[in-house]
């Protein structure tokens, strides 16, 4: 058996974090078909539509193609699936669709009609990524703070029919992080959120761990070029 490789300990860089602020992406599922003018005002609370449910969603290719974790689509078939992307006044939006899904192992491929020249980059799917290996998240909330921790499991290296490997951080995340990225110091994507556990002992949540998962990377390439033909 091959050694592990080397655990990275290094924190995260400024220009990491900015690299994976630039690419902090949402769904949205709403049965409200535009919300172009509840983005227009900045997404105000008092507007929000009541059925409007959601959470992180990570480019991964330059034309649309956003990962996310499955269990945010739960409501796709009474619902408007929509994509936002980009800051400020570069922020857009398009309506999506479902591309892939994988329930069992919660992740979600969707796709929307724009460029997303902003996008991640997976970490080599032919190395294993380290216990202990310092890692951040590019959720919606947790992707704005300068908040590193480290992975609690190995992800190995993936051959060409390796299932989806699920892990533990040990970053506290909140809501809206679901389907957010989880990067290596150098901002790799090593995979998605994909639940928080807690610990409630009275009145007083105590973060225990989140889990994540990464896809097997090579399998959802050929999704997306397979849908790129369709």
């Amino acid at each position: 058996m091959a050694p592990l490789p080397r655990v990275d300990r290094r924190p995260p860089s400024p220009e990491s974090l900015r690299y994976a602020q630039q690419r902090v992406s949402a769904i949205l599922l709403t049965r409200r078909s535009d919300i172009t003018g509840w983005m227009r005002k900045g997404f105000p609370k008092s507007q929000t539509p009541p059925d409007t449910d959601g959470g992180t969603a990570c480019p991964i290719a330059p034309d649309g193609y956003f990962l996310t974790a499955d269990h945010i689509l739960k409501n796709h078939s009474t619902s408007t699936i929509h994509l936002l992307y980009g800051r400020g006044k570069n922020l857009q939006t398009q309506k999506g669709r479902i591309v892939w899904r994988d329930a069992r192992h919660d992740l979600a491929i969707v796709h929307a009609p724009m460029a997303t020249p902003a996008h991640y980059h997976f970490s080599d799917p032919a190395l294993t990524v380290p216990e202990g290996t310092t890692v951040f998240h590019g959720g919606l909330t947790t992707g704005l703070k300068p908040v590193f921790g480290a992975l609690q499991t190995s992800v190995r290296a993936e051959s060409l029919f390796s299932s989806p490997q699920h892990f533990c951080i040990d970053i506290p995340l909140q809501p809206g992080d679901s389907g957010g990225p989880v990067l290596d110091a150098r901002a790799q994507l090593i995979g998605i959120n994909s639940a928080v556990e807690f610990l409630i002992p009275l009145e007083t949540p105590i973060f225990t761990e989140s889990s994540g998962v990464r896809p097997n990377v090579r399998k959802v390439m050929k999704i997306i070029e397979r849908d790129r033909r369709r």
